[in-house]
């Protein structure tokens, strides 16, 4: 079995104890560290194979947003889950501009967790459709830049492509979209890519943020 080698990071011991005891447990997975700063998690993510990084968003040295747009980076392959307590917006925005996966809230149960996990390794996104609007409206006010898509842009969708827009942005990867919509894999792929560029969008989580914004 294959299994998904996951880097926890948190300043918190009881943090990083219950994620290590619950991700334990799961017969697919392996912790190749533990680690207490975004900088730890930096160097950690050049000498070990890491595949999933849970990320903390509050931390000392280095925070998780700023090492997560290290790691990112380095190796675009790593995925980036954000751990927190809080819906902090301006936080999770930052997180997702540079590159990470989605987020969870610390006291998600742990099958949860271990879900995330699994979504996140298989190309799926985790993005909570309560906070994509406050997102994309961070966006807007802490960037200062534009809405990438409008609402016009839609237009430029395909029937088949918006079903595959409300398919990714509930979390579903390539070959969970191939199967609903009786596809290919390679044609889910090429789909998600034409679709990027009619948008405008740099990657699968901006355009999980614009398919919840829009209820596609």
């Amino acid at each position: 079995m294959l299994l998904i080698n996951v880097l926890l990071v948190d300043d918190q011991d009881i943090i990083l104890q219950g994620l290590s005891m619950i991700l334990g447990k799961a017969n697919d997975m392996t912790i190749v560290g533990a680690v207490r700063n975004g900088q730890e998690a930096i160097n950690k993510c050049k000498t070990e194979n890491v595949d999933i990084v849970l990320m903390d968003i509050r931390m000392p040295v280095v925070n998780g947003v700023e090492a997560t747009q290290s790691i990112k980076a380095s190796n675009p392959d790593i995925k980036v889950i954000m751990l927190t307590t809080f819906q902090d917006d301006e936080y999770i925005f930052n997180s997702l501009k540079y590159g990470a996966s989605g987020y969870l809230l610390k006291d998600a149960m742990p099958t949860e967790i271990s879900e995330a996990i699994r979504t996140v390794y298989h190309g799926g996104t985790l993005i909570n459709p309560t906070v994509a609007t406050k997102i994309v409206n961070q966006f807007k006010k802490i960037a200062g830049e534009e809405e990438q898509a409008s609402s016009m842009d839609i237009e430029q969708l395909t029937i088949r492509e918006k079903d595959i827009c409300k398919l990714l942005a509930e979390g579903h990867n390539n070959k969970e979209i191939a199967n609903v919509l009786f596809l290919s894999e390679g044609t889910v792929k090429n789909h998600i890519t034409n679709i990027l560029s009619k948008l405008q969008l740099r990657d699968r989580t901006q355009l999980a943020i614009f398919a919840v914004k829009n209820k596609l």
